[in-house]
Parts: structure tokens; sequence; C-alpha cells
């Protein structure tokens, strides 16, 4: 699971190459290692299956955790991902147990006009891809421009949003596709994320697998499924939701009806039609990624230019880029909800959402976790395209010391928020 790390995720949304300046300061700062405890809640960082390592290395923008759980290592990118697969785990231990329960079994010996023999090839045969771990994206970004250009990335059309864009290989092999094509399944398996306060669509194949496996013994033996306060009983998934993201509307309608529902909203917004199209069935944009994104802008309803987000949203090439993008939109949205803000327009810096306030601040999101001081974040505080506005940088997590007062001599306003809840 271990995997190399080239370029920052933040980094390389942050920078812009072509405005870094030519001298350095005397001296740099290099990531460093902190304590989990310092990162995330002491509620979370055990549970029944699953323990988060002590020592978590960063980048110098994202921390980058380890999660050792019964179902194998499961490796994060930040503070809401850590809490994503915190939350998952949780959820496949209570599938894992509802899986050898009486009912369980009731409802498979009713279930015998289906395909019986794919459910017990899931229940014997574990995803293994499960331990693989998100690849490295800095190096697709390793020359970027100023601007971010239409049509310049393949798509490719996925009508399984549900697998890892890295393959990890069919989510719950064998019984996957025969599940998907009966009707009421879709809404059962909704029912089941719900429950359980996980994504439907997540990128997790053992998540995937233990819900199409309890899903479909419940759904196809005519019998309901009712987990949900077993696992609220772990003092996990109270508010698993708001821990994950996820709009809950997500569980209300299934992948066509929130296609067709976000179709309409980007549509109403002035949204170009071949960028809604491209943004519909881009393969590094899940379903929950898609809608949290359009959620956001219709958040951010005043502010113009809401199309050139759904452009930059199409030039993600991995689904870790689209996270970071959805993590500064749900800075820029939350701000505005509460009135810290009130947003006119956005614009793309970079690679970045940024966002001008009816006050004329130019404010960029950042959703990191600990910035250190390093040439890459000398070169963005130093950038010479961002106008003569006010410059707020308005970031999750940490700075250290030499990286607030090196982006404050450089003329920046520094405001330190909590991650955003949705």
């Amino acid at each position: 699971m271990k995997h190399t790390f080239l370029i920052p995720i933040a980094c390389v949304a942050m920078l812009d190459p072509g405005h870094a300046q030519n001298t350095a300061p005397a001296a740099f700062e290099q990531g460093v290692s902190l304590n989990s405890s310092e990162l995330l809640p002491a509620a979370l960082l055990q549970g029944p299956s699953y323990r988060v390592r002590n020592q978590v290395v960063t980048d110098g923008y994202m921390a980058h955790f380890e999660i050792d759980t019964d179902f194998g290592t499961f490796e994060a990118i930040g503070v809401p991902q850590a809490k994503v697969r915190i939350v998952e785990t949780e959820a496949i231990r209570k599938l894992v147990e509802t899986s050898k329960s009486d009912l369980f079994a009731e409802g498979l010996k009713r279930s015998v006009k289906q395909p019986i023999e794919a459910v017990k090839n899931i229940v014997t045969k574990p995803v293994e891809s499960v331990k693989q771990a998100p690849k490295t994206v800095g190096h697709f970004f390793s020359k970027i421009g100023s601007a971010i250009e239409r049509g310049v990335d393949k798509v490719v059309d996925s009508t399984k949003d549900n697998e890892p864009a890295t393959s990890a290989g069919e989510v719950g092999s064998g019984i996957g596709n025969a599940a998907k094509n009966a009707a009421g399944f879709d809404k059962a398996k909704l029912d089941t994320a719900r429950q359980l306060g996980v994504d439907p669509y997540s990128d997790n194949p053992r998540l995937q697998e233990e819900m199409d496996k309890v899903t479909w013994a419940f759904f196809a033996g005519g019998l309901p499924l009712r987990i949900g306060a077993a696992v609220a009983s772990a003092g996990i998934a109270v508010a698993a939701t708001n821990m994950v993201g996820i709009p809950e509307d997500t569980y209300a309608l299934t992948q066509t009806e929130l296609a067709l529902r976000d179709g309409r909203a980007l549509k109403a917004m002035g949204v170009r039609a071949d960028d809604i199209q491209k943004f519909q069935i881009h393969r590094a944009l899940s379903t929950t990624r898609r809608h949290r994104i359009v959620t956001a802008l219709e958040t951010l309803s005043k502010a113009k230019g809401r199309g050139e987000v759904i452009v930059l949203a199409n030039a993600c090439v991995s689904p870790q880029q689209a996270d970071f993008l959805i993590g500064a939109l749900a800075i820029l949205a939350e701000r505005q909800r509460s009135g810290a803000a009130d947003y006119v327009a956005l614009k793309v810096c970079g690679r970045l959402p940024c966002a001008t306030t009816a006050a004329g601040e130019l404010q960029v999101p950042a959703p990191v976790d600990h910035v250190t001081w390093t040439e890459e974040v000398a070169g963005f505080a130093r950038r010479d395209d961002l106008g003569t506005s006010t410059k707020v940088l308005v970031h999750t997590g940490t700075l250290s010391q030499a990286a607030s007062a090196g982006l404050v001599a450089a003329g920046w306003k520094v405001v330190g928020i909590a991650y955003p809840s949705r």
C-alpha cells in the first residue's frame, strides 16, 4: 500500500510555476511528522475494528494517515478522508456481522430464484484490492499554466460509478451486475448506505462488496434491513453523514435521478452544454463527487463564473484531485451559508477555485492539514497574477510559524477555519 509522493496534492493545486520568485528565502521547511491525536479527535483514533497509527507523515500540505483495520490497512490523504475511512471501517464491520446473522441466512434461503452462487462467491472471496493505496497525482500537474483549457483531457465514459477509477476489479464480483439489474435493488442499496452513514458510491471496494452482499440477501429475500441503530451504538455513525459530507438527497435519488437533477441545475446556472456532458461522464468524478460540486455551486448562487469551476472539475485526472477541489468549494459554500463572506464572482487561480467578495477581497480556499514554508508555498504566496485586491488565504488545519509569517510578509491575510461539515 505504500506509495511515492511526487508532488503534494495541495502543492500542485496552489502553485503556478510561472509566477514563482527566482530567489528563495534563506531556508525552507520540509514536511513534518505529527501525532494522529493532533489531527483527529481522541474518540476517532481507535474503534472496535480499527486503529489509526500514531505517526502521521505530512508532505508540507496534507497528512497521510495509515489505519490498521480488521479488513486490511487503509490509507487516507487528509483529515476528511481519514474520517471517511473510519466511518467505512465501522460500516464494514457491521455488514460483516449482519452477514453472519440468522436473518441474513433466511434472506438467502428465501431468494432461491436469485443467483445465490454469486452471493456465496462474495462471502468466500473478499476483495484483495482493498490493500491498494491511492496513487500519487502530482506528476499529472508538473507543467500547468494559468488557465484550464476545454477538451484537452480524454474522458472515459463510466457507467459503473461505484468502481474505483484506479482499477480494483469489479466491485462485488458476481452479484454486482445481477443485483444492479434487479428492479428496486438500487433503492435498497441507497437505504443500506443511508443507515450506515456512508457514501453509496464510495471507491472503497470492500465496502461496496459488503453492501452488495447484505443488501441483496435482504432485498431478494423480501426482508427489511435495519442496521442503523446498531451502528450508532458504536459511537461512530451517530453523525457519520456529517463527518463524510454527503448531501441527504444522495440517498433519496437513484444514480440516474441524481444525474438528471444535477444536469438541470447546471443548465440553470448557465453552464455550457458540452461542459455539462463531460462533467456527467468524467471518470474521476463519482456520482457523489459530482453532486457535492453542484450542491456547493448552488449555495454560491450570487457568484458569476460558476461554469469555470465545472471546467476545472473536468480537468481533474484522479479522485484525489477531485476531492481537493470539493474541499475548496465546501469552504466557500460554508462561508457563504454562515454569512462569513458574500461572494459575487468565482475565478480559477491556477488550479484552485477562488472567490471575490462583495467587499472586493479575493479569497483563496485551501483544504489542507499542515502547511510548511516550502519553495512551492513561497512561489504561490508571491504570485503576481492575482490582481491588486486584498488577498485572503482561508485554510483548514494549521500553518507553521514560518509559513504564516511568509504569507503575511507577501501581503496575504490568513484566516484559519474548521474543516467544513459538508
